[in-house]
């Protein structure tokens, strides 16, 4: 057992062993507990979901220990959807179904229910009484929206050193 204080004084590489030797996903790619494997290669595995929404729901989980994915490089981002892609396209082909949900739970208030990311899979039908995405419709005023527009594109411009493309930047480039 780990004290508060060795805890406090641990390394991000020492925390993140940590969260490796105590989380269940990663003892699963390690093989120390069993799973149905569907599909493994060098970044990712999918396997059975063992609590599933439907027949056929897939977890895709990476081998590296990431809870959440902006922790995810880049190239490993676009592996990961690579690979939801041909799942997605073996569910509809295999099991018949008639489309796939794709989520990702990003963070413990998106419904995260473990600190391992992973990408659902799942199999649908059209009377399989999931309602998964019944979300409501909220209106919000013009002004707030154009603030989270703001804020948002700055920010990702910022984080990620690209121009967004807004009606702002088009109206600039008009001017050229």
């Amino acid at each position: 057992m780990v004290t508060e204080e060795e805890l406090a004084n641990m390394s991000p590489e020492q925390m993140q062993e940590l969260q490796k030797q105590n989380c269940i996903f990663c003892h699963i790619i390690s093989g120390k507990v069993a799973s149905k494997k569907i599909y493994e290669d060098d970044k990712v595995l999918a396997i059975l979901d063992i609590n599933p929404a439907n027949p056929g729901h897939i977890l895709l989980l990476t081998k590296e220990h990431y809870q959440v994915m902006p922790q995810i490089p880049d190239d490993e981002i676009s592996h990961i959807f690579m690979v939801a892609k041909a799942i997605s396209h073996a569910c509809l082909k295999a099991l018949n179904a008639q489309g796939t949900n794709i989520f990702i739970a990003n963070g413990m208030v998106a419904g995260q229910k473990a600190p391992h990311f992973m990408l659902h899979i799942i199999p649908r039908a059209n009377v399989d009484g999931i309602k998964i995405f019944d979300l409501p419709e909220k209106s919000i005023q013009d002004d707030v929206l154009e603030q989270i527009k703001v804020g948002l594109t700055n920010k990702i411009n910022e984080l990620s050193g690209c121009l967004l493309y807004t009606s702002d930047a088009a109206d600039e480039l008009d001017g050229v």
